[in-house]
């Protein structure tokens, strides 16, 4: 292969890794791109996990066999079977110098600097149909991080010492392409995370929540939202502190994260200040009512505060055509507003009667206009992390 060729061929990984948007789309792009660079016929991208000591595999592109899927969930192996990746990674290189990667065959190592036979690569070869592979390992942030594998199938030219330089370049891209991916996730995750509960925020909210109340007006799924306000917040924070006002919604939060796990995809967030919520997708009115019933009454057991005022509202319950995610919050937060009034003990349920904790729990958007109500003022500093009186 022409230098050309295989300047072209990193230029293209690199591109693909760049345009990958999450991990899996970036681990795709690594084993198929340097499977197409090597001219292999299969490769795999595989992260070393220490605390669990294996190697487990990302991704399988290319001509996979039976049982080897492209994305698997339970693809793993002991390290101890692979003990050059450990061995060859912190001995070779650690101290200063630089990973190679190095060729095996079906018949055995073809390369007299690989760090050693082994015997389980060369079955898993046999095993698999395969004639040769090239195994790079990926080191980022100065430490073993997984390994790069392509092989070629069985009568295809045996991977030769060039090839194995040139998978030591694409493993180094690859690392580069990682860290990027790492970092992208990191500023998204950020981004989308409360950073004193570890919940979802409001920006995540109003996302998921536009998706669930278009997904409700394609096909009818249940949209449900469940929005609470911790009582007795500023009382802590005037007698207590900050600190411990800070540490009742930590553990409310925890509360609420452990209620929306009892609903299938639910998104547990906190909004701001004092004032959380629950958005489910899928789940009836009913049950996501008796998540919050459940919510309330932990929230009451919690040794800080006074408790939670709820108010849900769900697409499943007789509250008219729900054609945006405002009128469907603006519900919900209704329905919390009525709640914290009457210091209901249950959740107030939009659209139902019956007289659920203590106050009607009929509501309809004029029972909170904007700019009266204590739901209106909490708008105003959403997002903006500390409400009035914190």
């Amino acid at each position: 292969m022409g230098e050309d060729v295989r300047l072209r061929a990193v230029v293209e990984l690199a591109q693909g890794m760049a345009a990958a948007h999450t991990p899996r789309e970036s681990w795709r792009a690594a084993a198929a791109g340097t499977c197409r660079a090597l001219n292999g016929s299969f490769a795999a991208l595989s992260v070393w996990e220490r605390g669990m000591g294996r190697l487990r595999v990302l991704v399988n592109a290319g001509q996979r066999v039976r049982g080897e899927e492209e994305f698997p969930e339970n693809e793993a192996y002991p390290v101890h079977q692979f003990p050059e990746i450990t061995e060859f990674l912190h001995e070779h290189w650690a101290g200063g110098g630089e990973p190679h990667a190095w060729v095996e065959t079906a018949e055995g190592p073809a390369d007299t600097r690989a760090p050693g036979y082994c015997h389980q690569r060369v079955a898993a070869l046999r095993r698999r149909g395969r004639g040769c592979c090239v195994i790079a390992p990926i080191v980022l942030h100065g430490r073993a991080w997984g390994e790069l594998y392509v092989a070629r199938s069985p009568g295809a030219p045996v991977f030769d010492r060039g090839d194995a330089d040139f998978a030591t370049v694409l493993a180094a891209v690859v690392a580069a392409g990682i860290a990027q991916t790492e970092r992208l996730e990191e500023a998204r995750r950020l981004a989308f995370t409360d950073a004193l509960t570890g919940l979802a925020n409001r920006r995540a909210v109003d996302l998921r929540l536009d998706e669930a109340v278009e997904r409700h007006l394609a096909d009818g799924c249940v949209v449900s939202l469940v929005v609470c306000d911790v009582n007795g917040l500023k009382r802590v924070n005037d007698t207590q502190g900050h600190a411990v006002g800070d540490r009742l919604l930590e553990r409310f939060g925890s509360v609420l994260s452990l209620c929306g796990a009892m609903l299938p995809g639910a998104v547990a967030a906190r909004l701001g200040g004092d004032e959380f919520c629950l958005l489910s997708l899928g789940p009836t009115a009913d049950e996501v009512v008796r998540i919050a019933d459940e919510l309330c009454v932990r929230a009451t057991e919690l040794e800080l505060g006074d408790g939670v005022a709820c108010g849900v509202a769900s697409t499943g319950d007789p509250i008219g055509p729900v054609r945006s995610a405002r009128r469907l919050f603006r519900l919900a937060d209704a329905a919390q507003y009525r709640a914290k009034a009457a210091h209901a003990a249950k959740p107030v349920v939009a659209g139902r009667e019956g007289g659920r904790g203590g106050a009607d729990p009929v509501i309809s958007l004029a029972d909170a206009p904007e700019g009266t109500s204590p739901a209106g003022e909490r708008r105003k500093f959403r997002g903006r992390g500390t409400p009035p009186g914190r």
